[in-house]
């Protein structure tokens, strides 16, 4: 006759299976709240806050925290987000760089229940408070994107391998739901500044002249074409009065927003100078103070600064540390305006110089900035000033804007397939016949 286990082995082994049925519903139930809680947010620190709660309840945990890392950047032990959850009395801990760092490397659950004596963590240094944790990856498409970590069991025991395992579907579960709504804030994040970009090159563009003036005896046109969506250079024609113009353009140091704030201040302070009707060297000269207190000391601006007499035709200029100009004049020669002085805002006091000069007719004056002569092709050549002085010659007779035009589309011819590296900008000048 077979034997038969005793009742009491029966009774036991029937109670474990209950238990273990019990503790599979209710971690199903905890997975599919969990799912149902963070399937409809795209706020990631929502998200995480959520996650967190859900984990110290499922394994009756102090304290939770997911860091966020980014192992495609250069550094991949830089944390992006860190988001932690203590139970009330707790303070929070700060997650530890070894346990980042050993997760980096074996990408699977660690559980650790004596800090301390832990052979895997000689050396590292625990808060005394922590008396056991559980680190579990958070991967998307076997790349580590983040660690979600649990401390100290409420009850003071040590966490078990179902709270590992139950850590580890929690985790596998969230993470790419995690990573979802990180790169949709990206995404947004990218949306807005293209918007404010766009905003920005729209108000910049509003600040530049939109025609040319009209000045007896002279043909003039300026345009700027950025590099970026803003830009740092500046030109600008102000008049002065009825017979005056006042011709600038500056480039300021950087690019992109900070250079285009600094152009807009650059712009009101010439303006508001210029309008107070004092000389080329004065205006450059209190320009140069001005920016020098309102700006950092790692900014600049190169300025040319010229005052055009129309009933005179005298054009008197300051230089301030600018790209010299050409100045073609009709029998063939070739003249460079230098006189001035240092760049703005390098010292507060400096006593720039002027030039006064006489136009004649048939002169092509030729203001540019540094992105034209520096503009480079593939092989790392600059188009340089000897090639602006050869298409000026080449069509110093044309309208002033044709002279613009053909200096554009040599530069662009000599680029190639380069990409624009510096924002160009020109201003020409021609004195017509008598």
């Amino acid at each position: 006759m077979a034997s038969s286990s005793p009742p009491e082995t029966s009774v036991s082994a029937l109670q474990e299976e209950v238990r273990r049925l019990r503790r599979a519903v209710e971690e199903l139930s905890i997975l599919n709240d969990l799912a149902r809680a963070i399937g409809a947010s795209l706020n990631s620190e929502q998200i995480m806050h959520t996650i967190i709660h859900r984990s110290l309840r499922a394994v009756g945990a102090e304290q939770g925290v997911i860091t966020l890392v980014d192992e495609e950047a250069g550094d991949s032990m830089k944390t992006l987000v860190r988001t932690a959850v203590s139970s009330a009395g707790h303070s929070k801990y700060h997650f530890n760089q070894a346990l980042l760092g050993w997760m980096h490397i074996n990408k699977k659950p660690l559980t650790i229940n004596s800090p301390g004596t832990d052979e895997r963590f000689r050396g590292v240094r625990w808060d005394e408070s922590i008396r056991s944790l559980l680190c579990v990856p958070m991967l998307t498409k076997s790349s580590l994107r983040g660690v979600l970590t649990v401390y100290n069991k409420k009850d003071g025991g040590p966490f078990t391998d179902e709270d590992q395992r139950l850590l580890a579907i929690i985790a596998g579960q969230s993470g790419q739901v995690v990573e979802n709504a990180r790169l949709n804030e990206l995404e947004q994040s990218l949306i807005r500044m293209k918007e404010e970009l766009r905003l920005a090159a729209t108000i910049q563009n509003d600040l530049l002249p939109r025609d040319p003036p009209t000045i007896a005896g002279f043909d003039v046109a300026g345009t700027s074409v950025p590099a970026q969506v803003v830009g740092g250079d500046y030109f600008d024609f102000i008049r002065m009065d009825e017979q005056q113009v006042a011709l600038c353009l500056g480039d300021v140091s950087g690019k992109g927003v900070p250079a285009s704030l600094l152009m807009a201040n650059l712009q009101a302070t010439l303006r508001g100078q210029t309008h107070s009707n004092v000389s080329a060297r004065e205006c450059v000269g209190r320009s140069n103070g001005f920016l020098h207190r309102s700006t950092s000391p790692d900014k600049f601006v190169t300025l040319f600064y010229g005052i055009l007499d129309a009933t005179s035709r005298r054009f008197t200029y300051s230089n301030a540390g600018h790209e010299a100009p050409f100045l073609s004049r009709a029998d063939g020669e070739f003249l460079r305006l230098e006189k001035g002085g240092l760049i703005l805002s390098i010292l507060e006091d400096f006593a720039y110089e002027e030039e006064t000069i006489e136009l004649q007719a048939g002169d092509v004056l030729v203001i540019y900035s540094d992105g034209v002569s520096e503009a480079m092709n593939p092989d790392g050549e600059q188009f340089g000033e000897g090639k602006i002085q050869e298409v000026i010659g080449a069509h110093r007779n044309r309208p002033a804007a044709g002279i613009i035009d053909a200096l554009i589309k040599a530069v662009r011819t000599h680029a190639g397939t380069a990409p624009q590296a510096d924002d160009m900008t020109m201003i020409v000048v021609r004195t017509k016949e008598s």
